[in-house]
Parts: C-alpha cells; sequence; structure tokens
C-alpha cells in the first residue's frame, strides 16, 4: 500500500516543489495527499494545486478571534488530518509554527521537520540570518542542513538526515542562502524517503 505523506508549509513552497518534482519521478517513496498551510497567501498552495494535490488553510488567527487557544488550533488540526487522511508521515517544509504536544502527540514519530542548521546549533528562527551574522563577525566557518524528527522541543528531535556547507570568503548573504536552500532541495526527498522505506527510526 502506498504510504501517505501531509506537508505543512507557509510560504513560497521551494521545499514542497521538491518533494512534488521527487513524486513524479517516483523517488520520494510516497504519495502527498494533502498540503496544509497556515498562510492563505502562501504560494506552496498554487503548487500543490498545479500538482492536483488538495489544500487545506487553517489559520491561528482565526482561533485567536475566536477566543481560542494554540493548543486548541493545534488540535483541531491534528483531529482533521488524522481523521480524513490518516498520513504515514507528516513533513514540515517551511512550516512557521511551532507545534505544540497536542499536535505533535498524535503523531509521535511520525512527523519530521526541515531546518537550516547543523544539530545542536541554531535552533529556532532566522537561523540563516544568524549563521550570516557568525560569518561575518569571524565566528562561524560553516553551517548546514538538517531533517529531524519533531519533538516538543524545537530543532531538538533526533536527526535523519545532516549536511554540511561551508561559509566561503566573499559570500553575501544571499550566496550563502542559495547554497543552502540547494542543499534543502535535495536533503529532503531524500529523508522522506529513507523514512518511509523504514530503515531510520524516530528515537521516541
Amino acid at each position: 500500500m502506498t504510504k501517505q505523506i501531509v506537508v505543512l508549509i507557509s510560504g513560497s513552497g521551494s521545499n514542497l516543489q521538491a518533494l512534488i518534482d521527487a513524486q513524479q519521478q517516483d523517488c520520494l517513496g510516497g504519495h502527498i495527499s494533502l498540503v496544509v498551510s497556515n498562510k492563505k497567501s502562501a504560494y506552496g498552495l498554487t503548487r500543490a494545486a498545479n500538482a492536483d494535490i488538495p489544500t487545506a488553510v487553517r489559520t491561528l488567527k482565526e482561533y485567536r478571534d475566536a477566543g481560542k487557544s494554540r493548543e486548541d488550533f493545534d488540535r483541531d488540526l491534528a483531529e482533521f488530518i488524522a481523521s480524513d487522511y490518516a498520513p504515514d508521515l507528516i513533513v514540515l517544509a517551511g512550516w512557521m509554527h511551532i507545534l505544540s504536544p497536542a499536535f505533535i502527540d498524535r503523531f509521535r514519530g511520525r512527523i519530521i521537520n526541515l531546518h537550516p542548521a547543523l544539530p545542536g546549533e541554531l535552533d529556532g528562527a532566522h537561523a540563516i540570518d544568524r549563521a550570516y551574522d557568525e560569518f561575518k563577525a569571524g565566528s562561524r566557518s560553516r553551517t548546514g542542513v538538517m531533517v529531524h524528527y519533531v519533538i516538543p522541543e524545537v530543532d531538538k528531535g533526533a536527526p535523519i538526515l545532516v549536511e554540511e556547507i561551508p561559509c566561503k570568503e566573499g559570500d553575501s548573504q544571499e550566496d550563502l542562502e542559495n547554497r543552502i536552500h540547494a542543499v534543502e532541495h535535495h536533503i529532503l526527498p531524500k529523508a522522506v524517503k529513507l523514512v518511509l522505506s523504514g530503515n531510520v527510526k524516530s528515537s521516541e
């Protein structure tokens, strides 16, 4: 039976496109059955529609406006995904919303995240900006990309794939970003296929 994948995005969806391309080349190891965005304007929704992948938009603002909590949002999102799609894997591909245990506990060991930094370095938001600032300050010579399992502690889950990226003399921030994004686009589909093949396990 084909493994089912749900992808969560917040923006342009370039990493989603890498997953779609891998799926179309039969190199993903599963089928993307749903793309969820927490931003109505995310271009990734268009990418999904162009590939005939169902989409959904769920925004935290709607919950805030109704007097509900982040945990309510996460719990309802988990219920929607679990009930309607029953995914084997959930991929956070530029999902800019920190998930609470209300979501994570529903899919323990089945959520992975792409993060533009090496394990134990530059956890959280703006990792590329921070890496470049440290490089310009002379305190960093390399950064990287990892795909890791998601646990409640941000960017602390067990790594699945890691690739180091050098910071090169004369780099602009755009140069470094472009090298990081190129690595992201090939490492994420590889990690998805690896996880779905059963050849790597969550430490939980």
